[in-house]
């Protein structure tokens, strides 16, 4: 518990560096989400069911320490927040850090539990990838190679979706010719909605117990639905050995508005 005078000198301090305005470099972020070579890590939080015994004044102050650990950590990674809460029962939020350094997520992950708040957080799911150049692409049809490079509709897309997926060691014994048979397949069932589905795909494979991190965003929550029963029905679907356990499903929420329904 936060003494009162404590509380009043953070305060001020708080303010005093908020009205100066000092400006911190930060790392260009669609440079990051764009770019093969960069590193991805989810990392999953629910927060202990005595961080709401505390009153408000002492839930505001622990939670404005986040904002200065990610303005401290701005140069080197990339932060992206998501509310959990009230779609699942498992967890609150969760955060995806993008840098080029696996060690930089680290920091600025080690940082965050550091904080009061992080205290109160229990990490319940973590996972590490890596974002790489397409590696089936370049095999498939110039018809299709076209129709996948179909950008999304603009707009808000809210929901945010990350299925973990590791194949079985069938996969990896099929050569490249059959796996790019196989993967053009899958390819195909995703065309009908590249413009409502946007992914993401990171390579895990022994950086994590999983071999993909499938991350993904829409607006139309039954599109993704049918996509993935579209994706069931593949060949390539026969070689999932893990497909999701955990499915995460959010949405994508600025931190300021996670942190006022923390502090409520």
């Amino acid at each position: 518990m936060f003494q009162r005078n404590s509380v009043i000198v953070f305060v001020l301090w708080l303010c005093t560096v908020l009205l100066t305005g000092v400006a911190h470099a930060t790392v260009d972020r669609e440079k990051l989400l764009s770019e093969p070579g960069v590193y991805g890590t989810f990392a999953v939080f629910q927060v202990h069911e005595d961080w709401w015994k505390l009153d408000q004044a002492s839930r505001r102050v622990a939670a404005a320490e986040i904002k200065g650990v990610i303005q401290k950590h701005g140069e080197r990674v990339a932060i992206d927040t998501y509310l959990l809460r009230g779609l699942t029962e498992k967890a609150d939020f969760f955060v995806r850090v993008h840098s080029t350094e696996l060690m930089s997520n680290q920091h600025f992950l080690v940082d965050l539990m550091g904080t009061t708040l992080g205290t109160y957080l229990k990490n319940t799911v973590t996972f590490n990838g890596i974002a790489k150049k397409a590696n089936y692409v370049p095999g498939f049809p110039a018809d299709l190679q076209t129709a996948l490079k179909t950008p999304p509709d603009p707009g808000p897309k809210p929901y945010a979706i990350v299925i973990p997926i590791r194949k079985d060691a069938d996969w990896w014994l099929l050569d490249q010719a059959a796996r790019t048979t196989l993967m053009q397949e899958h390819a195909a069932a995703t065309v009908p909605y590249l413009k409502t589905v946007k992914r993401k795909l990171y390579h895990a494979t022994g950086l994590d117990d999983v071999d993909f991190i499938t991350y993904f965003e829409t607006a139309t929550p039954a599109d993704f639905n049918n996509l993935v029963i579209g994706l069931e029905r593949t060949r390539e679907n026969r070689h999932n050995k893990r497909f999701g356990n955990p499915t995460i499903l959010g949405t994508i929420r600025p931190l300021d508005e996670i942190l006022d329904i923390l502090t409520r």
